[in-house]
């Protein structure tokens, strides 16, 4: 799944960042930004006007993204989706935060 068609406040996990032509500088900037492979990401809102541009979480930072560069980052959904504190309940030691 793509990153751009992740529910809002679902948990996932990073799998890959597509490369659109040989040496792609948006797709290195993402990979530099933390969207590597195992990385926990969330989309937490999405802006007023055609859902541009959306919030989404790597780790404790936010980004601001277009959809056409998150539609670029391949991810997992993770488990249940339940959220303490804006990270996965499930885990979290014995599921509490």
């Amino acid at each position: 799944m793509k990153l751009s068609e992740l529910p809002h406040r679902t948990a996932a996990t990073v799998e890959s960042v597509d490369d659109h032509a040989p040496n792609d500088s948006i797709a290195r900037r993402l990979r530099e930004l933390g969207f590597v492979n195992g990385e926990r990401v969330e989309v937490m809102a999405a802006g007023p006007v055609s859902a541009e541009p959306l919030l989404v979480q790597i780790g404790f930072t936010r980004f601001a993204l277009r959809r056409s560069e998150a539609a670029r980052v391949r991810v997992q959904a993770n488990g249940s989706g339940k959220h303490v504190n804006g990270f996965d309940a499930d885990r979290t030691e014995g599921g509490q935060a």
